[in-house]
């Protein structure tokens, strides 16, 4: 309890520029949350990437296929999707494209407004510094007192940045975790696409 009451305290002490800090950390809670949802049901895993590459390299479109449509994730999804709604090579070739496309750009939605909170962030908190410290320097116009009163107020002011900082680490820290989680199942699925290519250009040559 006690913390939470010197925690509101620090808060109020930090001035205005605390309340947009605030909505800084929970949009980056929000996102953090609602990305590792999503990315957790669009993982087929790598697992089942190098299960699918080896299934297609022995020349098993149909077995492979089977495996895709059986596995969970987005990734999977779309490689069952793309044998059977193509034919011939360029059409495969297309929908892959395509189908990757889109689904790229649904991994990488709201991670931009992670990386806009990283560089925001220690901006605020240092505006709030430096408006806690004009404040605190203006006590000059008191003559008694008034070192103990700016040192007090330069304190207090420092807190702005100090959030700052936290909400920006913080940002950061789930933005590397999202991004390397990105580019592994955009690499899964880069291989899956390449071999399933290179198994339906030999099933053509055959």
């Amino acid at each position: 309890m006690q913390a939470i009451t010197d925690l509101i305290m620090y808060f109020h002490k930090g001035g205005l520029v605390m309340w947009p800090l605030l909505a800084c950390s929970i949009t980056v809670i929000a996102i953090a949350i609602e990305r590792f949802i999503y990315y957790k049901g669009a993982d087929s895993g790598a697992a089942f990437a190098a299960s699918y590459c080896a299934t297609v390299r022995g020349r098993d479109i149909a077995a492979a296929t089977e495996l895709a449509r059986k596995a969970d994730g987005a990734c999977a999804q779309l490689l069952a999707d793309a044998v059977e709604n193509s034919g011939s090579k360029e059409e495969l070739s297309a929908f892959l494209e395509s189908r990757a496309g889109i689904f790229m750009a649904t991994l990488r939605d709201k991670l931009d407004y992670l990386g806009i909170i990283v560089t925001m962030s220690p901006l605020l908190g240092l505006l709030g510094t430096i408006v806690g410290m004009i404040g605190a320097f203006s006590i000059f116009n008191v003559q008694e007192g008034a070192p103990l009163a700016i040192t007090g107020g330069i304190g207090e002011a420092l807190i702005a940045t100090a959030t700052g900082l936290c909400v920006a680490i913080m940002s950061l820290c789930a933005h590397s975790y999202f991004a390397h989680r990105m580019d592994n199942m955009i690499t899964d699925l880069e291989q899956c696409c390449s071999a399933l290519l290179e198994a339906k250009t030999r099933s053509a040559r055959s």
